[in-house]
């Protein structure tokens, strides 16, 4: 069994407010590479799949845009927008175990538009050129992310006009009793059955609920996003709240792509 990344007494407080935060990130996610897909897939009844598919949706994909899936993973959502009719679509993540996972579910895949690529990179520091896709998302990996607020503003400069930025993260239902049954769930169940399918030690599953109890909610979010440079911003509650896409949008004349 991997060692402890996360030790209880480090989740007492903020983890986004950890220097080392982006490493620890990269370490978890290393340790329960193999067994992420079942775990999301078990622990959300199949609701993870269902929720990407919308993010497609909402990105409105044409022909000719070119896409990029940040904090891919293992590719699920990268490989649904490879079913979408892109020119383009490449994936990148910060760990190369689930890179390997993206890249062996692929492989297996028949891609009818474009087949999906793979590479390492930063949220923050992607080595892509200025005004050069069309739609950016990220599913449940921007709380991940070392600086989540320098990752947006990286997601505007690299989005062409018109361009469009879809965010899935999980976020507090607003109904109190749905609130209070979804805490017990993910503070008190999940972590325990989640933690020994996939034998971990790491930490990764009593990280989970905290990162999302310490993370923006969907206004701060939303706000965050307007401050990075987006022009507007629309935000959708799935299932009864438990979850949040967010879609944010480029001028059509960008300064930055003047």
């Amino acid at each position: 069994m991997p060692k402890a990344v996360w030790e209880q007494h480090e989740l007492a407080n903020d983890p986004h407010q950890r220097a080392d935060k982006a490493l620890k990130v990269q370490a978890m996610f290393a340790s329960i590479a193999r067994a992420y897909d079942l775990n999301n897939r078990l622990h959300s009844f199949g609701l993870d799949q269902a929720w990407r598919r919308a993010a497609v949706r909402l990105a409105a994909v044409q022909a000719t845009d070119d896409v990029v899936d940040i904090a891919c993973g293992t590719g699920d959502l990268t490989e649904i927008f490879a079913l979408a009719p892109a020119r383009t679509v490449r994936g990148f993540d910060f760990t190369p175990a689930m890179l390997d996972c993206a890249r062996a579910k692929s492989a297996r895949r028949v891609h009818p538009f474009a087949t999906p690529s793979y590479a390492h990179g930063d949220a923050t520091a992607l080595e892509l050129q200025d005004a050069s896709v069309d739609v950016v998302s990220i599913a449940f990996g921007l709380r991940n992310v070392g600086d989540p607020l320098r990752a947006l503003r990286e997601f505007r400069r690299i989005l062409r006009p018109c361009g469009r930025l879809v965010v899935l993260e999980f976020d507090e239902p607003r109904n109190a009793v749905v609130r209070a049954l979804n805490r017990f769930y993910t503070h008190r169940i999940m972590p325990w059955t989640a933690t020994l399918i996939a034998r971990d030690g790491s930490g990764a599953y009593r990280y989970l609920p905290r990162s999302v109890e310490t993370f923006l909610d969907r206004d701060r979010l939303r706000a965050a996003m307007l401050d990075a440079g987006f022009e507007s911003v629309q935000q959708h509650a799935l299932t009864m709240g438990t979850c949040v896409a967010s879609c944010a949008t480029v001028a059509a004349t960008s300064p930055q792509a003047a």
